[in-house]
């Protein structure tokens, strides 16, 4: 045991200058001892700092003595123990001394009294490389004592003896040691110094932090994360420090290890490494700041780990069982907590057993861990030391851990790393862990899952690892002497602690010294064996799901190969393929392909090449990079092998067809590889030519020569290692060889091998010194290159030579090559490579010259009329993407990946091919969408089991819902793909709107079609041109030039006349365009302007709805309340809205002009609808600008030295509300106030930024619950508004008005009435985008998940796809509109949220939207003529690119697809109209969904294009006019359960749980592409009807026709029953020669007849309902909806009862709403087609009940008899089905049946439960039933 003593005190001159207690001196040695350094123990430097970690301080009173072990570590890391015990000395205060000149007489109270003595520590430190803490305390205790108790021992003497004690490091011996003293202690060794000495210092550590959070730290440090202690106990730091190093046995820690860290060095906790340091609570605030560190606070028993940390965790269940068992060892007392007679004494261990139970219970934790790891070991050295690598992957793969992150990281460890170079020798001496792993695994299986056995064995290691501690334990007691107590009471008069003779001390250690020399040396026996290996692991080939089938198809197809039956192979090759993804397959093939090589060759001819080559690909393409299964490894040996003969000599073999797997380029596995085989020939080496011995491992050979190794020759052992080394040698060339092999392309001149995967400077094993936190983020950054660099500059045979040098580098060192080999070695590599190259060259240009092999047919795409080819078909293939349908997953063969051509044309982009696979190889398979819908475009890698290689591949993504990942073939290109993606992204952002498809469809030359439309729509372009003068003059040039909109606010209209002089039109003409007057000023082309606006949808609306005519003089009538302004004819007003608008009667031109400038793009409000019931108006306007607003709302405090404009414009807006407000029937007939002239200025400016919309004090305490409600997901009401007890109260507000809740905060009461704010949260158009984006990731995923459904809805729910609350707020609209409130929706730029809402809610307040005609209208006019900015939104040219793809009119028309699924006979089109709206409105086929408004249209001269001659009739170019072509052909948009109620208004349930997801986002139809382009759907049936007709000489054909889905179009397959009968028809009539009547007219005239038919048999009573309708009727009125009879039952009942009567239509008086009529049941209506037979009969009760009336309903499509109480009934009764039916007879009258009736009326229906006895009205009603069952039951 070797030692130094020192004592340290602080400097005193120092400690003045800092001031008496607040100051921090500096400690300094005043002695040492030996004074010189021992040559084994050097004397560590700075160990002041470590005697005091808090700093050198002096104290007023004196503190007790202290003690402490600190833990350094030197350079070469070993370990030295400082032991530290502080006492205190007392001494003058210096600060005293100091000021004593200087007090003046004044100063006689100073502000701090200064004591006249203070304290100051003094330390007695011993360092020494064994840790004996007790030891320790007792020997500086005891020098102490001497010092303080004056005892007569010299302390020359105690040191001398304390530093000459000779202690083995260990062995198990006593010995006992005195320091003269009087005093004598025992010292035991452990036995074996590799187990850790903990005493009770886990246990210890378990019970300050708790199992958890050891448990946390204990991952934490293995897996390399940064680990800090706090206390304000130094010695419990250090314990923690050693008691969780001890649980990491046998790892152990590599990194910086600090249990006590003095506060001057807290800088080291910035250190990038991980590190275990323990720091006094005291810096506890340092250490806040730090980002990635895991504190341990021991004094409270918490663990706080940062956000941006992860800890991996042990895998499950090891995790939990080793809770489980940690829970027994620490808290017997639970698991019997719940017994009713518990056992007596249940207590814990004492504290040192349990420690070491603890310790037992992580010994068993590591054996499961790292059980069979030497199974795993290679040896490449023996001589003249082993050399031994770990081979990761075959441990991970053999025990199937893979995706264990936990393990993974500890694996890549240092610790791990440290072990293996520890443990790894065969021959050396074994310990607990070793015997453990070796001999107890079997047993450890067993018992995991059995806690009590478990804590057996734990017991028994406990007991082996106390004995290592205490291997005597009756010890004799020691004696060691304390302080007396009266010598620490008289501590005020202790002398200092004087100084030592140093020449005393030194002759002990002298005569010590020579002692030892003349000693014969104490040699510790060291055992050295054997390593035991252990149990083998098992081969987890039964976890493979492998039937001997599929083994066994893969052994036939390998011999029909190599006996040429090449038709049986291909039979067999798809199922090969499958099989191959099991890795039992894969072995199966690597050992049936070893059998056919014979002298490591095997000639093959190109067949018998091609299918072995593809087997191979298939076997390696699943492979991870580390070949964890070995499978790689298997086949590496016979990629060299297997070859064909080529002309001029020339062999290709197998290795230049499987380069394209990641696997070749990974480090790691070839150096797994190298180290394999190396060791086999090792192995070789030194095996005996006997064959008993071949069954022995390399390992244990390897043990047998270390342990022959001492008795050889210096001959014999040169001879060996140079014998070893040549070895190494040869196979580092062989692998350079190999390397060279895989690495470099068949053709050298294409880099694509570092194109896709980089060569990355991978090293073998990441034992970083970088923690986890930082290296994982350095590890997303290299990620990112992703192998990009290097591919340019440098060639092929570069890269790869660097590659071979970089792992010769590592192998050759590691394998102890000498320098002079590895010289030769990299001479050697490049010249490999080369020649190499030059015998690729060769092969190369043979394969050239071979038949290519055979590929499918480029199919040519259907192409529309007027779309033009841009780029021919490119060979490509179609990948799989997140959809499981296509890829044979869900049952059916695999319809992708496909093989075909991509299509680039000015319309769209298309893939047309043929599936891989050859079971539906016939199929043909198309993908397609719009080139303006493309929003993504990616590159991707790919991986394929195909024939020949595959460059690259492109992911692109539609907001139609399409993915297409493509992979380019080999024949393409490398630049014609970048050519093909430069096209894409010109055609997708046109430079203008006039480059879309919609302009340029059927254009050869733009020029030439110009100067046509020029000179044949004179009267066109000449109104454009004055439109666009007139508006060029008022609001300056900037409209035209500037690409994006931001027309200038009215305020800074000024700075635009400036510019006016620049332009090239002329201004001279400039007038004051409000001051002129309609008639006075309206020149010719002005009243054409007119005349084309007022045929407009706005204009036609309007008329409709009664709020405005216009005479033929354009003069208004003074009556009505509205008026036509045409204040905005010329689009100079607001540029975004239509030129005729609608106004309050009472408010000019003028005032318009001026209360625009308050709203965002002078966006005014402006009625768009009135209700005609009520004659509630609905108005539309932007929300309030922001410099409108300081203005409009001033604080009512503003002084105000006259009337301001701001003040004028706020007035006359407030006019312009209240002229609405007087416009309503409801206001004018209240006797209540009717001008706003009478209100003060208080009134006029109450604070908050809507309250000077004078009496808008309406903000009471229920509005802002108003917005509330509207923004969370719940709401009051079933159908999502508020409940109308609450909101239609009898006090309401004339007009609400729907602002934003971000900018109306704020509003004070006040007692006007008049309106009312009510402030909503809308999403803004980034949400809007961002959710579309997930909604699309979710709908089409990139890739497919393990859990797909859990993920979709997950996904789903994280989109947030606002419709409910759009919705909600429509509901509400609508609910005050109906009561007889106007509202006014004035939300963000008005453009977007309040088009949705306006839109919404005039199609669910008037019928007449709800069918073609008002559908277009309404489109038209508040999405088209109110400028929604379709063209920013949709992205669609080059200037709106940045912005983004934003579908505000999709989420409108997903609403009324919600609307129209709870609704069904309320809408005239279906959901088809509105899915092929969705597809065009992005798909530019058209015009009409492009520009920005109306004034963009009619300055390039689109608005009033359809009154000119059309060029091609074939070429629509509005998609309203395309629509109506259609509907006159095709049913397609038309809606047959069409039978809408007069006036409904509906209130839709907008619950997300109600709303369900669009089938427009998920469903695809591979067979044809999207079914939105009718004209290739037409050419396509053609196409096939033609091609049966030549084939059409077979046998008889099956009539089956299997529909797969995501393939076939279910609609076109499985026509509905209707449609299929309408086109029978029309089929027939072609066959007769008839004309062909239109669909329309044949439906219309059957509905007719139906309804004559009904009227007159008088079987239905309502005269509205649709008679051709499904019979399947059960769903009601709502199609969501179940009905549930009125009860008194629970809340919930009732709470759907509401739900029903509250949201259902509001029915017409007078006459019965469809909702009932649907609940009325089934057999109420008389349906076409299904004659259905009704009335009532009289029934027998079961069991002696009496005959009852009951009305019986015979349902012949759901085959039942249904019977009602009544007719009037809307709950069935009872049901009979017909199919239990056995007969039906004629009956006799029974006991009870009514009287009055004739024999013949009775019948009885015999079921297989029971016999039903029926009476009849009469004998022929009952002989109508009898048959009418009968025919059900023939029929059936």
């Amino acid at each position: 045991m070797v030692s130094s003593f020192k004592a340290s005190i602080q400097n005193d001159d120092n400690l003045a200058k800092y001031g008496p207690f607040r100051g921090e001196g500096q400690g300094r040695i005043l002695q040492r001892f030996p004074e010189k350094d021992w040559e084994d123990s050097p004397f560590p430097q700075g160990i002041e700092l470590f005697c005091q970690p808090s700093g050198w301080q002096l104290v007023p009173e004196r503190q007790p003595a202290s003690f402490f072990v600190a833990v350094l570590t030197d350079i070469n890391s070993d370990r030295h123990y400082c032991a530290c015990f502080t006492f205190w000395e007392g001494l003058d205060n210096p600060q005293l001394q100091a000021e004593a000149s200087e007090v003046d007489e004044a100063d006689e109270v100073l502000a701090v009294v200064q004591p006249a003595q203070v304290f100051a520590p003094k330390s007695l430190v011993l360092v020494s490389r064994l840790d004996h803490t007790e030891v320790f305390r007792n020997c500086l205790g005891l020098i102490y004592t001497v010092h303080v108790d004056g005892l007569t021992v010299p302390l020359e003497t105690v040191v001398g003896n304390l530093l000459t004690c000779i202690i083995p490091i260990a062995g198990g011996s006593q010995r006992t040691i005195t320091l003269g003293a009087g005093d004598r202690q025992v010292i035991q060794t452990p036995i074996d110094d590799s187990l850790p000495v903990s005493g009770s210092t886990v246990a210890q550590l378990f019970r300050q932090l708790g199992i958890v959070n050891v448990l946390y730290l204990f991952c934490a440090a293995l897996t390399e994360h940064k680990i800090l202690f706090l206390s304000s106990s130094y010695q419990r730091l250090t314990d923690a420090c050693r008691g969780l190093l001890a649980i990491m046995f046998p790892l152990k820690y590599s990194f910086t290890y600090v249990p006590i860290l003095p506060g001057k060095l807290l800088e080291v906790l910035s250190t990038p490494t991980p590190f275990i340091i323990g720091v006094n609570s005291f810096f506890r605030s340092e250490t806040q700041e730090l980002l990635d560190v895991i504190i341990a606070d021991l004094d409270g028993g918490t663990v706080t780990t940062p956000e941006c940390v992860h800890i991996s965790l042990l895998p499950e269940p090891l995790l939990q069982q080793t809770q489980t068992v940690l829970s027994m060892v620490l808290d017997p007392e639970l698991e019997i907590a719940d017994h009713a007679f518990p056992p007596l004494s249940t207590q814990p261990s004492a504290l040192k057993i349990q420690d070491k139970e603890i310790r037992g219970v992580f010994l068993w934790l590591f054996a499961r861990l790292f059980q069979g790891y030497r199974w795993c070991l290679h040896i490449i050295r023996i001589h003249p030391e082993p050399v031994i690598r770990f081979h990761k992957a075959a441990f991970l793969g053999q025990r199937s851990l893979t995706e264990e992150d936990f393990l993974m990281k500890v694996l890549d460890g240092m610790a791990f790393a440290g072990f293996v170079s520890e443990r790894g020798p065969p021959y050396r001496a074994t310990d607990l862990f070793d015997d453990l792993v070796a001999n107890h695994v079997e047993r450890i299986r067993q018992e995991e899952a059995c806690p009590h056995k478990v804590m057996n064995h734990v017991k028994e290691l406990a007991e082996q690892l106390f004995r290592n501690e205490n291997p005597y334990p009756a010890v004799a007691m020691h004696k060691v002497q304390r302080p007396s107590e009266r010598s620490q009471n008289m501590a005020q008069k202790q002398s200092p602690f004087p100084a030592l003779d140093d020449v005393a001390v030194q002759l002990f250690i002298d005569h010590a010294a020579s002692k030892l020399k003349t000693a014969p040396p104490v040699v510790k026996a060291e055992v050295k064996g054997m390593v035991p290996s252990g149990p083998p692991l098992g081969e987890n080939g039964n976890v493979m799901a492998n039937s001997a089938r599929r083994l066994e198809v893969v052994r036939n197809c390998i011999t029909y190969l190599f006996e040429n039956k090449m038709l049986e192979a291909k039979k067999l090759m798809p199922a090969v393929l499958r099989a191959l993804k099991g890795r039992a397959a894969r072995v199966c093939l690597t050992q049936e392909l070893n059998q056919h090589v014979l002298q490591n060759r095997a000639v093959l001819d190109d067949q018998q090449f091609d299918c072995i080559v593809r087997m191979m690909n298939c076997t390696l393409q699943d492979c991870s990079h580390i070949d964890e299964q070995g499978i790689a490894a298997a086949l590496l040996p016979l990629v060299t092998a297997f070859c064909r003969k080529m002309g001029a000599g020339t062999t290709q073999f197998a290795y230049s067809c499987v380069q394209e797997h990641m696997v070749w380029t990974t480090m790691q596995f070839w150096e797994a590889m190298f180290y394999s085989d190396v060791q086999n020939h090792i192995r070789a080496l030194y095996l005996e030519t006997d064959e008993g011995e071949q069954e022995i491992s390399a390992l244990d050979l390897a043990s047998e020569q270390s342990r022959l190794w001492p008795t050889l020759s210096k001959e014999m052992q040169t001879e060996r290692v140079q014998k070893e080394e040549s070895t190494v040698f040869s196979q580092a060339i062989h692998y350079a060889n190999r390397m060279s092999y895989l690495l470099l392309p068949l053709d050298t001149s294409k880099n694509r091998l570092l194109r896709t995967t980089g060569l990355a400077d991978v090293e073998s094993v990441s034992n970083s010194y970088v923690t986890n936190s930082i290296a994982g983020s350095m590890a997303e950054s290299y990620d990112t290159e992703s192998g990009f660099e290097e591919a340019e500059s440098s060639d092929v045979a570069n890269s790869v030579v660097r590659f071979i040098n970089r792992f010769v580098d590592k192998v050759c060192n590691e394998s102890g090559v000498t320098n002079e080999h590895l010289k030769a070695l990299h001479t050697m590599i490049p010249d490999i490579v080369q020649m190499h190259i030059e015998t690729l060259d060769a092969v190369h240009r043979e394969s050239k010259r071979m038949p290519p092999t055979q590929k499918s047919k480029l199919l040519r795409p259907t192409l529309l009329p007027g779309e033009e080819l841009v780029m021919d078909g490119m060979r490509v293939h179609l990948i799989p993407d997140g959809r499981e349908e296509a890829t044979g997953l869900m049952g059916g063969p695999p319809l992708l990946p496909a093989e075909g051509a991509i299509f680039l044309t000015t319309y769209r982009l298309i893939f047309k091919g043929t599936p891989h696979d050859p079971l539906v190889g016939e199929k043909v398979v198309t993908r397609s969408f719009p080139i303006a819908s493309l929003t993504k475009e990616k590159r991707i890698s790919v991986n394929l089991a195909i024939d020949h290689y595959i460059q690259e591949g492109l992911q692109l993504r539609s907001c139609t819902f399409q993915l297409m990942k493509i992979a380019f073939d080999e024949e393409v290109a490398s630049d014609l793909a970048e050519v093909f993606k430069k096209h894409m992204h010109k055609l997708r952002y046109p430079q203008h709107v006039q480059g879309t498809f919609a302009f340029t469809v059927g254009q050869c030359s733009k020029m030439v079609v110009e100067h046509k439309t020029k000179d044949k729509n004179q009267s066109l372009k000449t109104l454009s041109k004055n439109l666009v003068k007139t508006a060029k003059r008022t609001i300056g040039r900037q409209h035209v030039t500037k690409k994006k909109y931001s027309p200038p606010t009215w305020e800074n209209r000024s700075s635009f006349q400036s510019e006016l002089d620049e332009d090239v039109i002329s201004v001279s003409e400039e007038a004051d365009q409000s001051s002129l007057t309609l008639s006075s000023t309206m020149r010719s082309s002005d009243r054409q302007t007119m005349s084309n606006v007022v045929e407009r949808a706005c204009c036609r609306d309007y008329q409709r709805l009664g709020l405005g005519t216009l005479s033929s003089s354009l003069t208004r009538s003074k009556n009505e309340p509205f008026r036509i302004s045409t204040v905005n004819r010329m689009y100079t007003v607001c540029r975004s809205y239509p030129g005729l608008l609608i106004v309050p009667q009472s408010i000019p031109d003028t005032t318009i002009q001026r209360i625009c400038r308050c709203y965002r793009q002078n966006r005014f409000p402006v009625v768009c609808w009135r209700n005609p019931r009520t004659k509630a108006v609905l108005l539309r306007s932007a929300g309030l600008h922001a410099k409108g607003v300081v203005g409009f709302f001033k604080s009512p405090n503003t002084p105000s030295t006259g009337p301001s404009q701001a003040d004028s414009t706020s007035l006359e807006q407030e006019k312009y509300l209240q002229a609405i407000i007087s416009s309503m029937p409801s206001y004018s007939e209240s006797s209540g106030r009717n001008t706003l002239s009478g209100f003060t200025s208080t009134h006029m400016s109450t604070s908050g930024k809507w309250s000077s919309i004078r009496g808008s004090g309406r903000l009471s305490a229920y509005n802002p619950d108003v917005g509330t409600r509207l923004a969370v997901k719940e709401s009051p009401q079933p159908n999502g508004g508020p409940s109308e007890a609450l909101f239609l109260r009898q006090q309401k507000a004339y007009l609400y008005i729907i602002g934003d809740k971000a900018q109306l905060k704020g509003g004070k009461q006040d007692s006007f009435q008049q309106w009312e704010v009510v402030p909503i949260e809308v999403c803004d158009v980034r949400q809007v985008k961002n959710s579309f984006k997930k909604l699309m990731k979710a709908c089409v995923p990139t890739s497919l998940t393990p859990e797909h459904n859990v993920s979709f809805l997950r996904c789903l729910e994280e989109s947030e796809w606002m419709l409910h609350k759009v919705l909600q707020v429509s509901v509400l609209v609508v609910a005050l509109l109906d009561s007889g409130s106007s509202v006014m929706v004035s939300l963000e730029d008005g453009w977007d949220v309040t088009t949705q809402v306006v839109s919404l809610v005039q199609l669910l307040s008037d019928p007449y939207y709800r069918t073609f005609d008002g559908f277009r209208l309404l489109v038209e006019k508040e999405w088209l003529s109110f400028g929604h900015r379709f063209s920013h939104r949709g992205a669609q040219t080059l200037g709106s690119q940045s912005s983004g793809f934003t579908p505000v009119f999709l989420q409108f028309l997903d609403c009324v697809h919600q609307i129209h699924l709870q609704f069904p006979m309320e809408f005239e089109f279906s959901q088809y109209y509105l899915k092929f709206l969705a597809y065009h409105y992005v798909s530019n086929r058209f015009r009409t969904f492009l520009l920005d408004s109306d004034y963009e249209r009619i300055e390039l001269g689109v608005l009033y294009e359809e009154k000119g001659e059309r060029k091609s009739p074939q070429v629509c170019k509005s998609v309203w006019d395309y629509i109506d072509r259609l509907n006159k052909k095709t049913p397609v948009f038309y809606n047959y359960m069409f039978s809408p109620e007069d006036e409904e208004v509906l209130r839709p349930y907008t619950f997300n749980s109600n709303l369900k997801v669009w089938d427009f986002y998920m469903e695809e139809t591979l067979s044809e592409g999207p079914s939105y382009d009718w004209e290739l759907r037409g050419r396509q049936e053609r196409v096939a009807e033609e091609t049966p007709e030549k084939a059409d000489s077979g046998g008889p054909k099956s009539q089956r026709h299997i529909v797969w889905p995501c393939y076939d179009s279910l609609s076109k397959a499985v026509p509905d029953a209707i449609t299929k009968l309408l086109q029978d028809l029309q089929s027939l009539e072609a066959e007769l020669g008839l004309t062909s009547e239109k669909w329309k007219d044949t439906w219309d005239k059957i509905k007719t007849a139906q309804r004559t038919e009904a009227k007159l048999e008088s079987k239905v009573r309502s005269t509205g309902s649709s008679l051709l309708m499904s019979s399947n009727l059960s769903h009601q009125r709502r199609s969501q909806r179940v009905y549930l009879q009125e009860s008194a039952g629970g809340s919930s009942i009732n709470l759907t009862l509401d739900c029903e009567a509250t949201a259902t239509s509001t029915p017409v008086a007078g006459r019965p709403s469809t909702s009932t009529l649907y609940r009325e049941g089934a057999g109420h209506v008389f349906l076409f087609g299904h004659c259905l037979n009704t009335s009532i009969l009289f029934k027998k009760g079961a069991m002696l009940k009496p005959w009852k009336p009951r009305w019986f309903v015979l349902d012949k499509t759901k085959h039942q008899l249904r019977y009602y109480e009544s007719r009037q009934d809307k709950e069935c009764k009872g049901v009979i089905d017909l199919a239990d039916v056995e007969s039906v007879l004629a009956g006799t009258s029974a006991m009870g049946a009514p009287k009055n009736i004739e024999e013949k009326a009775f019948f009885d229906l015999k079921t297989t439960k029971r016999v039903y006895n029926f009476c009849a009205q009469d004998s022929l009603n009952a002989q109508l039933w009898m048959d009418s069952v009968q025919s059900c039951l023939s029929d059936a």
